[in-house]
């Protein structure tokens, strides 16, 4: 089957995955907000303790981070499929390789929520180290892909 697009559309498409994982890199610094008012809450103590409880930090963190796990693997099969459509091949590079380790760390992240729901500490540390591993990967993740997308629009 060959996809047929007119060119507008497939100029347009490129644009689809830059937003997304701009709208996810603010969502992840939110969500790490939220986790790390999830771990105050958990040590603190007394009046500071209930008035933190009030915010639901872990009912937020949990939601955000279930957007997140969809957006990053629906946003990163996108930007996979578009540049296989738009060049009729994939560059593989450090952008696809860290954005691919990546989605496989927030799955892999996300698959500890039912252990860290238990009390294993060993979860909830895991689940940290590799959500700032996702962060610092995703912050490296932009400035490559500005100049992904710098790239396409000189070129056009």
């Amino acid at each position: 089957m060959n996809l047929e697009l007119s060119p507008s559309v497939k100029f347009g498409l490129n644009f689809f995955h830059p937003i997304i994982m701009w709208v996810l890199l603010a969502l992840s610094l939110y969500a790490a907000y939220l986790g790390l008012q999830v771990q105050r809450t958990r040590n603190a103590q007394g009046e500071e303790k209930k008035e933190l409880i009030k915010g639901k930090y872990n009912v937020k963190h949990h939601q955000i981070g279930s957007i997140l796990l969809a957006l990053m693997v629906t946003g990163a099969i996108g930007g996979i499929a578009v540049t296989y459509i738009n060049n009729g091949k994939l560059f593989v590079g450090p952008h696809l390789v860290a954005g691919l380790g990546m989605t496989s760390l927030i799955a892999f992240s996300a698959s500890l929520s039912p252990f860290m729901q238990k009390g294993a500490n060993w979860a909830r540390l895991t689940h940290i180290v590799l959500n700032f591993t996702i962060l610092g990967l995703f912050i490296l993740q932009a400035i490559s892909g500005v100049e992904i997308v710098q790239k396409i629009i000189t070129q056009a």
